[in-house]
Formats: structure tokens, sequence, C-alpha cells
């Protein structure tokens, strides 16, 4: 995710403190990874010299003196970009639970890559019941149940590799035993 992106795209809505946005992108992307307010005002610094966003007014509210962003058209112009650009398909395999399933059958055998394995399976399988849960809560907003189908989908395809490559360990066991 480009964090100066997403942060582009809640200043489109109008102009925004540094509080709020990160206030506003963990509660619309609730599954994502909570912003810093350090990495919040360390990314505008960086769309204002890049003449991204500029400074709309500062206000104290009885606390610490508070600036507001606002898109520039040539921040709203790169936001328009962004949006319109396709995200190419990763062309490597990073995942550590592949990873680990690899690391598994070479250095610890058939055996314990198995456990593994099904033991993954198992809390792939409870994580979707949470989410599950999550999207039929009362409280559930489109974002929480949005971000939970993503999950799920991910969560999804990753089960059905581990219920493959268990069968194919499965075979790789008959072969080493025959």
């Amino acid at each position: 995710m480009s964090t100066a992106h997403v942060l582009l795209g809640l200043l489109a809505a109008g102009p925004r403190h540094g509080y709020d946005l990160k206030r506003e992108h963990d509660e619309r992307l609730p599954q994502a990874k909570p912003l810093a307010f350090g990495q919040v005002y360390a990314t505008l610094g960086r769309l204002e010299r890049d003449g991204l966003v500029i400074e709309s007014g500062q206000d104290q509210d009885g606390g610490p003196e508070r600036r507001s962003y606002e898109l520039t058209d040539l921040g709203r112009e790169k936001l328009d970009e962004w949006l319109a650009s396709t995200e190419p398909p990763a062309p490597y395999v990073t995942s550590t639970l592949f990873n680990k399933v690899v690391v598994a059958l070479l250095a610890a055998g058939v055996d314990r890559a198995r456990d593994y394995l099904i033991a993954q399976r198992d809390a792939h399988m409870s994580r979707m019941r949470e989410l599950t849960a999550a999207k039929s809560a009362v409280d559930a907003t489109v974002g929480d149940v949005v971000a939970a189908d993503y999950a799920l989908g991910h969560l999804d395809a990753d089960l059905r590799w581990l219920r493959t490559t268990l069968t194919r360990v499965a075979d790789l066991q008959k072969e080493v035993t025959a």
C-alpha cells in the first residue's frame, strides 16, 4: 500500500489535520496496519515538498498547534493517475507460509512439513471463522465487510494451496517409504 496515495485519497474529501488523517485511515481501512503519527507527518512533509498538498490553515483548539493540509491540482492529478493504474500481479512467491513449507521439506523432512501444513490449515480456518463472524456483527461497517471479504479471499486461496500441498507431501512420503 502506498501511504502517500491513501493520504491523498483521504484529502480528496477536503482539508484535514494529520491527526484526523491517521484516525480516518485506521477507521476506513480497518484490517490494515494502523499508521503511526510519525509516518503520517513524514508523508505529509514529502507530499508538501513535492507540491501535492499545501498547508491550508492552523488551529490550536486548546491543544498543540495543528496544521491542516489540502490537495493541490497536481496532488489530485497524481491521485487520479494512481487510481487509474492497475496493480501488476506479483512476479515472485513472497510468502512466509510458502518459504516455511519448502524449508521444512528440505531441512526437517516430510513428517515435519506435514505437521506444519496441518497446523497452518487449522490456523487459517480459525481466522476465517473470526472474519466471517466479524462480517456479521451488528456494528460492522461496509469497510469492515469489504476488508473481511478481501482477507477471506486470500485465506481461501492459501487454504486451497495448503490442501494441495498436503496431498503432494503425502505422495512424496509414499515415494520415500516405498
